[in-house]
């Protein structure tokens, strides 16, 4: 089974994009992050021509998920109240997450999680010091969602490589590869277990009208 997350940055201008990437990566599951746009205005039908059933909650203008995966809010500027909400819905999802592995349910956390766990999941720089996504706080969040037992998908099977998966628009990001890693995997111990093959599809992002994310993706072995 092969489980996608990819952060779209509105799935109706990025459609095309989209249904590319499906028909050529055929993920079995891909949770979408940003998909500015609600319920009345979902592009069923052309997910549906590839093999795709579309469930989500969204709005108009920023935001919005499929069902099952998670997309943890910036919290730029901080330190200001944006900031603040974002450690208050962090400490709710590692409440959530505790009891989704107490369950004993195979589970992936899969989604745009708006945090740099450390310094190796950046490009050397100075210049995101200030962000939200780089805080000790964010970073001390982070690590104690992983304490619960939760494997990294993509570090598991690519330890030391860079692995981004998003690239900001300005300064040539992407074609200097000045990246960061905020797209995450995380795998209850069961499904770890399984974790045969693990990537990111860094080609997306250098196509015309793509979103400034790229798809991250792991594939488990099937059960006997």
């Amino acid at each position: 089974m092969k489980i996608a997350t990819f952060n779209v940055k509105s799935v109706v201008r990025r459609l095309p994009n989209l249904v590319a990437w499906l028909k050529s990566a055929k993920p079995d599951v891909v949770c979408l992050q940003e998909l500015k746009a609600d319920e009345t205005m979902p592009p069923r039908e052309a997910l549906e021509k590839v093999g795709y059933r579309g469930v989500w909650r969204g709005q108009k203008t920023c935001n919005g998920v499929l069902v099952g995966c998670l997309y943890l809010p910036n919290g730029n500027p901080q330190p200001r109240p944006k900031f603040e909400y974002k450690l208050a819905w962090f400490e709710r999802l590692i409440k959530h997450a505790r009891a989704l592995k107490k369950s004993g349910a195979p589970v992936v956390l899969a989604g745009d999680f708006n945090v740099v766990p450390t310094d190796a999941e950046i490009y050397p720089t100075k210049s995101w010091d200030d962000d939200a996504r780089l805080q000790l706080e964010s970073r001390a969040a982070y690590n104690r969602l992983l304490r619960q037992g939760w494997a990294d998908g993509l570090r598991a099977i690519h330890p030391h490589a860079p692995m981004y998966a998003f690239w900001d628009y300005k300064r040539l990001r992407w074609p200097r590869d000045a990246g960061l890693r905020i797209d995450h995997l995380l795998l209850s111990p069961d499904l770890a277990a399984r974790l045969v093959e693990a990537g990111v599809d860094r080609h997306v992002p250098g196509i015309e009208g793509a979103s400034d994310h790229a798809p991250a993706w792991i594939v488990l072995k099937d059960l006997r």
